[in-house]
């Protein structure tokens, strides 16, 4: 299927019949061969008959695996109504045959250890022994998945590594495999607001305390991190935090961090060090098919769901959506905040299992012959699907920056047309933008605000209307011919829909640090579809104040239509108030946007043809 198929199947999946009803669950200490124990989480079907065995999803995470809860508030509140949206998710999986494992990885929740950074390589190799450990118990058969979303999506992508051969699917949602562009430092600008807060949040975590972000109700009801079964189960979970005193602070180190493969001198480990894709090669020989979830308007988790799904032979199968992060929410630009989630919660969950039940259970219903990206496009509200991307048929349309601020298909013919714009750091995209991923602890969904009232913190050029409509899939790649007063400097560029009546509409974005602005010669680790920055010191390039430079990058992936009689509009800003550090930390920088016959600049545009 190269072709684009309107009729995409996502969202109408229905699932096999529940075979059980309800839920027991048990705790326990694993204790793994270095003697670090941790602590798991183990839910089976209510009723399962002796002697039955089924498999098992493994879900390896950092932000408590179970909540202990204060009585007496605690007798009459369910856990899982901090989070109403997740209520029926752990018993749709077991009511239809599955045990569902929820284990701190080491240094976290009740378990033992330390945790010095994220996803660390011994987390990685304990992965392998809480699977031999899974396979041991009376219940399974012999078979494993992993699931998660977000961090926890990164350590079900990394169950693959250790090629155990137990493990026969993995889905990584919304997770941040290259966590130095998707979610850190995109473009090489440090996302400030996330990771101080991110950080703020774990630390609280490891301390057995409730973060403030919470809520007043967790606050009231949650007491901690659940012990494990047992008399013992407190005064050993007591241990555990005191030693979660050592981990590492993401924070304090993300601020002196400039470049991916940067050491950070107390730990000895790099960004690059703990991306997925050093232990790619690992991943492809376990031949374990991989299920990638992202959406278009979750920082950079769509971008990692294509790069995957077009680098790992074995990543059949990716679904991108308008969500905010998780899923939880409606995200589309297009419509209300409070429109319905599409697909429904249920609806997801349902793809997952129809994805687990091919590889773990043998029913399958064609998900092991096919390689498919379902994916859903902006303003016209549909689901598609395609085996390719860009879909086939997908061309670069040029537009060049013009004069008046305009935006043409023509080549400038003029010898001598420029702007200058003097960096606005009041320019801002909100505190409801797609960096900010805390997910349903926060209830808001991804939401830019007044984006026509934002063009006078921004350089803008706008298309006249369109004739047709037209309809992006794929990367947007933007070349400005710059000069600037500083040496270093960001350069934020946004792709935006502008209607008849003026109301400007977010449709993606793209960033860049100017010391990275060098394009890489040396091939990228993984499938890019955009020009290759490698972010390393080695290609640090500096502005020389005053001279002209081209600066050229790629915009996060989208599918969007613009409707005939609208205009494209593309925005440029220097800063991005509230949400990433500022560059230069002092100064103005004032640059100057060349747009002549000589030096043109311009974004390309992925058009699919009618």
């Amino acid at each position: 299927m190269n072709k684009v198929d309107p009729q995409s199947r996502f969202g109408a999946f229905r699932p096999r019949a529940p075979q059980y009803r309800g839920m027991v669950t048990s705790s326990t200490y694993l204790t793994l061969s270095d003697g670090v124990r941790l602590a798991a989480e183990v839910m089976l079907p209510k009723g399962l008959p002796p002697g039955t065995r089924i498999p098992a999803l493994l879900q390896q995470t950092r932000y408590w695996r179970a909540a202990d809860l204060h009585p007496p508030l605690g007798w009459f509140v369910n856990p899982t109504d901090l989070a109403p949206e997740l209520k029926d998710h752990n018993p749709f999986f077991t009511n239809r045959g599955y045990a569902l494992v929820s284990v701190d990885i080491r240094g976290t929740g009740a378990s033992f250890g330390t945790w010095p950074y994220p996803w660390a390589a011994d987390s990685i190799r304990d992965a392998g022994e809480i699977v031999d450990w899974i396979v041991a118990q009376p219940w399974s058969n012999g078979r494993v998945g992993g699931v998660g979303v977000s961090y926890v999506g990164t350590t079900a992508e990394l169950l693959a590594v250790p090629n155990h051969p137990a493990v026969k699917a993995v889905a990584a949602m919304f997770n941040h495999p290259d966590a130095f562009c998707d979610i850190a430092f995109p473009g090489g600008i440090l996302n400030r607001r996330f990771i101080e807060t991110w950080s703020h949040l774990d630390q609280m975590l490891d301390q057995n305390r409730i973060p403030a972000e919470f809520g007043l109700l967790a606050r009231l009801v949650v007491k901690g991190v659940k012990p494990v079964d047992g008399e013992d189960g407190r005064r050993l979970l007591a241990e555990a935090i005191r030693a979660h005193a050592q981990n590492g602070d993401v924070f304090k180190t993300a601020e002196l961090v400039a470049y991916r493969d940067q050491q950070d001198a107390a730990l000895g480990v790099t960004m690059d060090q703990i991306a997925v894709h050093r232990y790619q090669a690992d991943i492809v020989r376990s031949a374990v098919p991989v299920l990638g979830w992202g959406s278009w308007m979750d920082a950079g988790t769509a971008d990692a769901a294509l790069r995957r799904f077009c680098t790992l032979p074995n990543a059949t199968r990716a679904v991108i959506g308008a969500w905010d992060h998780g899923g939880l929410s409606h995200a589309s630009p297009y419509q209300r905040p409070t429109a319905p989630v599409d697909p429904s919660l249920p609806a997801q969950w349902a793809e997952t299992i129809r994805f687990f039940d091919a590889y773990l259970h043998d029913v399958d219903d064609g998900v092991c012959a096919e390689k498919v990206l379902h994916y859903y496009t902006l303003g016209e509200e549909r689901w598609k699907q395609t085996s390719v991307w860009p879909p086939q048929d997908t061309t670069m349309q040029r537009w060049y920056l013009a004069a008046g601020h305009t935006l043409s298909r023509s080549r400038p013919a003029d010898e001598s047309g420029t702007d200058t714009y003097a960096v606005d750091f009041q320019a801002s995209t909100g505190d409801r933008n797609r960096w900010w991923e805390m997910g349903p602890a926060f209830r808001q969904t991804v939401v830019y605000a007044k984006r026509a009232d934002a063009a006078q913190h921004l350089l803008t050029y706008t298309t006249p209307p369109l004739p047709e409509d037209a309809e992006i899939a794929g990367y947007p790649v933007v070349t400005l011919c710059v000069a600037s007063t500083e040496p270093d400097c960001a350069f934020y560029v946004y792709l935006e829909d502008v209607d008849e009546r003026g109301h400007v509409t977010y449709v993606t974005e793209g960033q860049l640090r100017a010391i990275h602005r060098k394009v890489s010669a040396e091939p990228p680790p993984y499938c890019l579809q955009v020009p290759y920055h490698s972010f390393k010191e080695a290609d640090a390039l500096p502005l020389v104040p005053g001279e002209l430079a081209e600066i050229t990058f790629g915009l996060l992936p989208t599918s969007v239509l613009i409707r005939r009689g609208h205009r494209l509009r593309l925005g440029i800003a220097g800063h991005d108030e509230g949400t990433f550090v500022r560059i230069p930390a002092a100064g103005t920088p004032v640059w100057t946007v060349v747009r002549n016959r000589v030096h043109a600049s311009y974004i390309d545009l992925p058009v699919v043809r009618p």
